[in-house]
Parts: C-alpha cells; structure tokens; sequence
C-alpha cells in the first residue's frame, strides 16, 4: 500500500502557484468594443451567466437576459429581460428582435434548444452553446488525452421522451442528452455553431461544492485525508476565465467545438492541495490514502470526496482552445477567492452538497494509521 509521505516537495508546493502562469496583458484584453452589436444570453444571473454578461457589457455590447426572472432579479436591472420558461417552451418574449449572437448557458433538454433554435434561426447571426465533457462516450478515453474529435454519448428516444423539463435530467442523461443539443444547434445554425464542452466550473458563487469544498477544508487545518496518489493530475477552469472566453469567442466570429479545460502545465492534486495551503496560510497536513483503501472504507468517487476518481479519470485535450484565446489565471486567484466568496457570502454553519464528512474522515484515518 502506498505509505504516509507527502509526495509534494518544497518546490512542487510552490508550482501550484505558478505553473500555471497569468495570462499576457495583450491575451487577457477585452475584446475591441464594437458601436451597435448586441449579444442574447440564455440564462444570465447565475454562476456562468455573469462573466459573460460583464465582458459584453464591458466591451461595449448591448445584452438581452432571457430566464425566468426568479435568480437574482436585482443583478442586471437596466438590462433588456425578456421573461420565459423553458421548461415551458415559453419563448414568445423572443419573438421580436435581432442580435450578433446568442449564448445559451441552460441548454439541457433537446427539445428546447431545437424550440429556440428555431425561432431565432433568422434573427440571430450565430448561436454559441455551453455543452460540457461528459459529451464523450468512455471509448473516447482509449486513445488517451480526449480531443474534440472523440465519439459522443448517444441519446435514445426512449431517454428524450423521459426528459421534458430539466428537473428530469438525471447523471446518467446528462452527458447524450447535452450531445443532442450541440445536434440542435448544429442543425439549425450550422458553421455559425461555437460549442463549448467545459469540464468541472469552479471558483466564486459555485454552490456544487465540489472545489469549494477542498479550501475550506485545508484552511480549516489538522490532518486532511487526500486521496493518493497525489501525483495524479486535476482539471477545472475558473468559471471568470471561461466567461470571458465564450464571450470573446463569440465576439471574434470564433465557431467549431472547443473542450474548455485547464492547464497549460499539469496540475497534481497534491498541488492543489499545497496551494490552498499556501495561499491560505492554513495549518493543515495531508495524509495520502491509498485509493483501494478509500474503496473499501466507502468513501464515495466524486462528490464525497470532491476531484477524486479512482484511476485518475479522462484527461481532455485544450489545445483547440488555446489557439482560440482561452487563458488561465493562477490557480492560487482561483483558490483565494473560491475561500473569500465562502466566508463571505455563507457565513456560520453551510450545508455541504458535496465533501466528506468530517467524523467519516476521522474514522477513515483512524483505519488507515491502524493498518
């Protein structure tokens, strides 16, 4: 069994600080404002949706919100809101109007998509849509780091015609059932399609937890239990720098399918983990359990304990995206304000949606120092 050292030295703790390196001044600029050009976001006021609207409206962008009205309806009060429900198919309020491009980020029924596709086929000059990596059928792993050429899940009629609303969407439907919807704006839109395959979206307003979850518990110190090895690498992007760079994206006429993942330079769980020890000053140690042991203890892949896979998951290729302007900030920004929107924005005793248990992690230890 792998023993109790930390397989992180002095200089790898100082890498998860700076191997993955902030981005030139030229790279990281707003795209050129443009008198007149007018963006449609599906969505809007949550968690995605602000970076986007923020980097239109700072390059100069007029923006229109479509959603229900009910996620923080006081974020972007001047905006043009256009009021509907999808799970309704309720688009009337979108009947009238033109505008360069339109970015869906709540696209997740087919149908939907195909409804509102559709009806602003015309009047829209191009239709991005944030889909995601679970697109990829597990054959695409075989090959090894995933590209945008890799064979997709199927969606079955049978799985459709479960899903009508977005509460039906289950973890087993999520992956075809996004795959089918890129098919809807490609239908509809063609070469005038931009699909944004994310993987894991992280950093301040992330309710899932599951990178919230690691800086809290470091910082709140003593032995952390981490799954070894903790040379296997982690992916994730900052929900900042992705919002940036769909909006560019859109701006610079950019279409294809693009993974949106990060690093430039591999990033090891244990350097993650030593980062947020650094950057928060946190008096924590890391005690890296074998993954057969975890197995064995129940601990569960994923959401229990956040970023773990056993066998270290799928590795998704960026280079496409890349070469299309998407740049990263430090991983020490990402893990400093993820911890600062926590302590600020959910004061007192939070309901975790995802992290292990604290007494569950005391047991685990215990077992694992009494081998």
């Amino acid at each position: 069994m792998q023993g109790m050292h930390d397989p992180l030295t002095r200089r790898g703790a100082l890498s998860a600080l700076t191997s993955v390196p902030a981005a030139p001044l030229l790279a990281r600029a707003q795209a050129p404002r443009r008198a007149g050009k007018r963006l449609l976001v599906l969505g809007g006021t949550r968690f995605l949706g602000p970076p986007i609207v923020r980097a239109a409206l700072d390059a100069g962008w007029e923006v229109s919100l479509y959603n229900r009205g009910k996620s923080a309806p006081d974020l972007f009060p001047d905006l043009d809101l256009r009021k509907g429900d999808r799970n309704e198919l309720d688009y009337a309020s979108l009947a009238e109007g033109t505008w360069d491009a339109v970015i869906d980020t709540s696209a997740y029924v087919p149908a939907h998509v195909e409804a509102v596709a559709r009806l602003l086929k015309g009047r829209v000059q191009r239709y991005a849509l944030v889909s995601t990596i679970s697109v990829y059928n597990e054959a695409s792993a075989a090959e090894g780091v995933i590209d945008e050429s890799g064979p997709v899940l199927p969606a079955s009629d049978e799985m459709i015609a479960a899903t009508p609303r977005i509460q039906d969407v289950t973890g087993a439907s999520y992956g075809p059932l996004k795959a089918r919807c890129e098919d809807e704006v490609r239908q509809a839109f063609g070469e005038a399609s931009l699909l944004v395959r994310p993987g894991l979206i992280v950093g301040p307003e992330d309710s899932s937890d599951r990178f919230t979850w690691w800086p809290a518990r470091v910082a709140r110190g003593g032995e952390v239990l981490a799954p070894g090895p903790g040379t296997r690498p982690v992916q994730f992007i900052d929900v900042r720098d992705l919002g940036r760079w769909v909006f560019e994206a859109v701006a610079q006429g950019t279409t294809g399918t693009f993974n949106a993942v990060g690093f430039p330079t591999a990033l090891s769980f244990a350097e993650l983990l030593h980062g947020c020890k650094v950057v928060l000053g946190a008096d924590a140690s890391f005690t890296w359990v074998d993954e057969e042991f975890l197995q064995a203890q129940g601990v569960g892949q994923w959401m229990e304990l956040p970023l773990w896979i056993a066998g270290g998951g799928r590795a998704f290729s960026l280079d496409r995206a890349r070469a299309a302007g998407l740049t990263f900030r430090p991983v020490g920004d990402t893990i400093r304000d993820t911890q600062a929107w926590h302590l600020e924005e959910r004061p007192g005793e939070h309901r975790w949606r995802a992290g292990l248990d604290p007494e569950k992690e005391r047991r685990v230890l215990e077992a694992w120092h009494a081998r």
